[in-house]
């Protein structure tokens, strides 16, 4: 066996399941290093949208105020039911957390999530603590029960995310069979990148070749894809787990 003098003195007495032997540390120490790269690479991509985010939260609602009623009417297609659970994704200053709440009711549950606390510090200041539990986390890692959820609304997060087909994982872990997925923006694709002065990307995670297979791939099922000048929807269902297996 390949030994590593090195490494004797501090690797831990770790053994093989299969054949009882001692395990040699390196691949142990290679899963660690692993870990630990995507735990920095995380925290990168958190570090830079807290950058971005928290010295514009104290703006952000009203520069945005007037989509306030195009969310509500997006909330609205989500089907939500009186004493069900309903989370907002990326929530910001909370412009979904009211119509949500009206959607579930006062037996029901809402969380707001969001990164940057500044966000939902600004959320707090407009009222929107007292429709919904705000809730400072990691989108790749909710801290929910499985199945806790009947209904995401996400506007404008998951093609910034540094990895969506994790987050749409764990969004469908969280979420109950028939649950719905609400991916919404106030504006289509197309008037988005104009905005930012660059054409429409065939790589973009949100055209519907791209997010069709990615959202089939990782526990739910594409019903309606609407990208308009005026706003862009996407609506899917979780599927049991034994169907999507």
């Amino acid at each position: 066996m390949t030994t590593f003098p090195e490494e004797a003195a501090t690797a831990p007495d770790i053994r093989d399941a299969a054949t009882g032997e001692p395990a040699e540390p390196a691949p142990y120490r290679d899963l660690v290093f692993g870990r630990f790269a995507a735990l920095v690479a995380a925290r990168a991509a958190h570090t830079a949208t807290r950058t971005f985010f928290a010295p514009r939260a104290d703006a952000w609602e009203a520069r945005f105020a007037a989509d306030g009623p195009r969310y509500a009417a997006a909330v609205a297609r989500m089907g939500l039911l009186p004493g069900q659970t309903a989370l907002d994704l990326g929530c910001g200053s909370g412009r979904a957390l009211p119509a949500l709440r009206a959607g579930v009711g006062d037996k029901g549950k809402v969380f707001g999530v969001d990164v940057t606390s500044a966000m939902l510090t600004a959320a707090a200041r407009e009222g929107r603590a007292g429709p919904a539990c705000l809730l400072v986390a990691d989108c790749h890692r909710l801290p929910l029960p499985t199945g806790a959820t009947h209904g995401i609304f996400s506007a404008g997060l998951l093609d910034h995310l540094p990895a969506p087909p994790v987050a749409l994982r764990e969004w469908a872990r969280v979420t109950a069979s028939g649950g719905t997925l609400l991916l919404f923006h106030p504006s289509g694709r197309a008037e988005r990148a104009a905005r930012h002065g660059r054409p429409l990307s065939s790589d973009d995670p949100l055209g519907e070749p791209n997010l069709r297979p990615m959202l089939d791939g990782n526990g739910w099922q594409l019903v309606c894809y609407e990208d308009k000048s005026e706003y862009f929807l996407a609506r899917a269902v979780r599927v049991a787990d034994e169907a999507h297996n």
